[in-house]
């Protein structure tokens, strides 16, 4: 039988197991950070941007493997809730950056030490070595976007 015709079983499918991993620990963060009314998506960004100060959405959206439309409308959602602004640069009009507000701050204080228990809730499940074991594997993994070609 050739790989044409063997069965497709999507659990064989890496991204399949990735997706459905990530989905899960998402799962895990989200249920922690509910009293917050935050996702992790959310949170996230607010933490890069308690790091950073300010920065393009293109930056944020770099910085946490988003595109950069996807990006744009979650800083609009937390725009509208009042826990960033975003403005023109100072430098170039045509580059919007991205700042946390003083709600944005009190809020992310607020989620932090949830996010916290989240954090250690995945160790307590699978364990901290294998937990930072799997944080440096995927980070270790080749997934550049190439051109396809198809024969």
């Amino acid at each position: 039988m050739s790989v044409v015709d063997a069965p497709a079983r999507i659990e064989d499918c890496s991204c399949f197991a990735i997706k459905k991993a990530a989905r899960q620990a998402a799962r895990l963060y989200d249920a922690h950070l509910q009293s917050t009314g935050l996702r992790i998506s959310q949170f996230l960004i607010l933490a890069l941007l308690e790091e950073v100060k300010s920065a393009p959405i293109n930056t944020l959206a770099e910085r946490l493997d988003t595109e950069r439309t996807a990006m744009g409308k979650m800083a609009s959602v937390l725009e509208r809730d009042g826990l960033v602004q975003i403005g023109p640069a100072p430098t170039d009009g045509r580059t919007r950056l991205v700042e946390l507000t003083q709600a944005g701050q009190r809020l992310l204080r607020q989620a932090f030490p949830l996010w916290l228990q989240a954090q250690r809730r995945m160790e307590v499940l699978n364990g901290t070595q294998r937990v930072v074991a799997l944080k440096m594997e995927l980070a270790g993994l080749d997934m550049r976007h190439t051109s396809v070609c198809v024969s």
